[in-house]
């Protein structure tokens, strides 16, 4: 049946009807809205106008609206700045400190303490006024005053220093330097300042002033390995911090600018010099009378004789976190603790005289100022430390902390992934032009050998061959991830550039990863800490009982070709200055960074693996330093030195051609006059943990015994050493 065509017609004209009618209204009320919006508009436009102001109303108005624009843009600005600082308070900042931590070397000799007993922090109000007075007035005349920024001191200081044609004066405040020692480190840049800002005005709203001042004087170093002002009174002085003098005060008082170069153990004219200063200083800011202080600068404080008192601070500051470390892992609950460390202060001292004496010699003609060392025994012990050249000067950690580009002894890591492949170090590869996504790396010389061997690209550092490896044969996420199976613990970038050693480390992380070759490619737990007991000698914790036993993450196979390639390096590679004395067989690699700001040598034998780096704290460049230079003979001062008296140990897939030891050169050579010639310098035998507590209780009974003489009424028991530990409860 067809529909009716007249009633179709009709129900279109209906819906078009509609349609217009729609259209209509909607045009109609875009219309009455748009005008009246408009109405709108000029009314408000009518209203504003009893607002204009001409003349010099409309330039303040002008010069306010700016203010308010800009003003609100500072705003935002200072919040996105604001927010790494705060980050910094997230934790619980308080208990940083809240650890009393006695450190023993590895025969169980007292080397230092970290943290502080808040039980025996004294108050401000108990200590004496003058000490007190002395530290504002050389430190923060306006203390009380400002809200942890003082402008006013501020500008005081630049004029000083202006007129003086120096640094004479500092602008941060007492509660800045606090941020700085709760926060943040030593870093000289414009980020650490801005968060040490931040931070002063949180702690000015967090806490009171006698709160800052408090721990303030608390936690600055003091030179000398001491932190705090009790704990400098009694190192320097013998006192508690009650009882000092005003001249004591003053020396106290001097060390906060530069405990290094006013330390009155190391250099007393200096100390007693800086503490006149701050005497003038009480008398300038109205805080004492001139008669006041007379007395004081008659009869200068004098000190403890400390000439042979040394710490291995750097180590320390590392032990001391990883006691942190193991609190908030869970595998420690007590904070008052006896901490016997895998330090050998031996060849502690032996790295520290390497360091220095290098610097000294060298350190002018290389243009370098700087250096680092860790070495490992091979299973991870940490042995020795130096984290930079003098701790009093900056406390900032080169080993741990500082990362620098390793140059080409980051070839270690794409050598191995090579070797873990398949290639072995006959294996035959090109040295020639490459070209990678527009890079194109150049060898040392800018020269190529052609077709090579990987142990004769490897001993000659040329540069093509791992990029090639990288680029055909590997990829670049195998070799950062070879990296960090062995040890690198530093964030690694993975870049085309990444084999030549562009992505930053530290010297630790090096240290660890080369430890895994003489260690037959099993990891390499490093570690600062041995044991931990309490002061009921109960055994807290134990590194070989309560870490995991170590994984092997190179085959058998890998670790032995590399170790035949690296220890070629000292014997016809770019590291023959790093070769040991009497045969040792001795593997490594040299690093030199762009421009040569950084040069490193990282070696290791059978028995140790040291890492060494020399640079400069501002990344300037040195004249043309290599790590085959300066780095290398650092290397072989200390090990020939730690090698002597000890039995050597074999390094995997390496034939030793002393296996049955070498117990130092000794007088066997003879001279052409018939006589033996001597050893230049022969490491002493190190005594054993029974040896030094035994020695350790007849220094005791020597001291109760000269006390009971000198004082007969006195009792025995009070004679001795303040503060020393009972030899019988350091367990080794």
């Amino acid at each position: 049946m067809q529909d009716d065509p007249h009633q179709t017609e009709k129900s279109t004209a209906k819906r078009r009807h509609l349609l217009l009618r729609l259209d209509s209204w909607i045009d109609s009320t875009v219309w009455n809205l748009g005008f009246r919006l408009a109405e709108i508009w000029e009314e408000i436009t009518i209203f504003s106008r009893k607002f204009r102001v001409r003349g010099w109303k409309r330039v303040v108005v002008e010069i306010a609206d700016e203010g308010l624009t800009f003003g609100t843009a500072g705003f935002v600005l200072l919040l996105a700045l604001a927010i790494p600082a705060f980050e910094e308070t997230k934790d619980d900042w308080r208990s940083r400190g809240d650890f009393a931590v006695t450190f023993l070397d590895r025969f169980g000799t007292t080397i230092g303490h970290r943290g502080i007993i808040h039980e025996d922090s004294v108050p401000i109000d108990e200590l004496p006024d003058h000490l007190v007075k002395a530290v504002l007035a050389t430190e923060d005349r306006r203390f009380f005053d400002h809200f942890g920024i003082d402008f006013f001191g501020l500008v005081r200081a630049m004029s000083e220093n202006a007129r003086a044609g120096g640094v004479v004066q500092g602008g941060s405040t007492i509660t800045q330097q606090l941020a700085k020692n709760l926060f943040l480190t030593n870093e000289r840049s414009l980020e650490r300042k801005i968060k040490e800002a931040f931070l002063s005005l949180w702690l000015e709203a967090n806490l009171s002033k006698k709160e800052i001042l408090r721990l303030y004087l608390d936690r600055a170093y003091m030179g000398a390995g001491t932190f705090g002002a009790a704990a400098a009174a009694q190192f320097y002085f013998g006192k508690n911090i009650t009882e000092v003098n005003l001249a004591e005060a003053a020396m106290l008082a001097g060390l906060f600018k530069a405990p290094a170069k006013y330390a009155p153990h190391v250099n007393l004219p200096a100390a007693r010099a800086r503490a006149n200063e701050v005497l003038t200083n009480l008398v300038q800011s109205g805080m004492m009378t001139e008669g006041q202080v007379v007395a004081a600068r008659r009869n200068p404080a004098t000190v403890i004789d400390r000439a042979n008192a040394a710490a291995p601070d750097y180590f320390l500051d590392w032990a001391f976190e990883e006691v942190q470390r193991l609190a908030n892992d869970g595998k420690l609950k007590k904070h008052s603790v006896i901490v016997r460390t895998t330090i050998d202060t031996g060849l502690q001292q032996a790295a520290e005289e390497a360091m220095e004496s290098s610097l000294r010699e060298f350190g002018e003609s290389y243009n370098v100022k700087q250096g680092a060392l860790v070495m490992i025994e091979n299973g991870g012990a940490v042995r020795a430390m130096v984290g930079g050249r003098d701790y009093g000067e900056s406390q900032f950690n080169r080993a741990t902390k500082a990362l620098r580009q390793p140059g080409s002894s980051f070839k270690l890591y794409t050598y191995t992934a090579a070797m873990e492949k398949g290639f072995t170090p006959e294996s035959v590869i090109s040295d020639a032009p490459i070209t990678w996504r527009g890079w194109s790396p150049q060898n040392y010389g800018r020269s190529y050998k052609g077709r090579v061997t990987l142990m004769s690209a490897l001993a000659q550092s040329l540069n093509t061959v791992p990029v090639r490896l990288a680029k055909d044969e590997l990829g670049l996420d195998v070799i950062v991830e070879t990296a960090k199976k062995m040890g690198v613990e530093t964030p690694l970038r993975s870049d085309k550039t990444i084999p030549l050693g562009t992505s930053e480390v530290t010297v630790l992380d090096q240290a660890t990863a080369y430890a895994v070759m003489p260690a037959g490619g099993y990891e390499t737990h490093r570690h600062g800490i041995a044991q931990i007991i309490d002061y009921d000698g109960d055994v807290l914790y134990d590194f070989g009982r309560d870490e995991p036993p170590a994984k092997r993450i190179v085959s058998e196979q890998a670790t032995s070709s590399m170790n035949r390639m690296l220890t070629q390096i000292p014997v016809i590679g770019t590291a023959r200055r790093a070769a040991l004395d009497g045969g040792i067989v001795t593997g490594g690699k040299t690093g030199t960074s762009q421009s040569y700001r950084d040069a490193w040598f990282i070696g290791y034998t059978g028995n140790y693996t040291t890492a060494v780096w020399f640079g400069n704290d501002d990344f300037t460049s040195t004249k043309n330093m290599t790590g085959g230079s300066l780095p290398a003979m650092t290397f072989k001062k200390l090990m020939d030195y730690a090698h002597q008296g000890i039995e050597l140990k074999p390094i995997p897939g390496i034939d030793n051609p002393l296996p049955h030891g070498n117990h130092g050169p000794g007088p066997t050579v003879a001279a052409k006059g018939g006589e033996a010639t001597p050893p230049a310098f022969v490491r002493p035998r190190s005594l054993s943990a029974e040896s030094s507590r035994i020695l350790r209780r007849i220094g005791a009974d020597l001291a109760k015994a000269r006390a009971l003489i000198q004082n007969p009424t006195q009792k025995v028991a009070d004679a001795g050493v303040r503060g020393s530990l009972d030899p019988d409860k350091a367990k080794p």
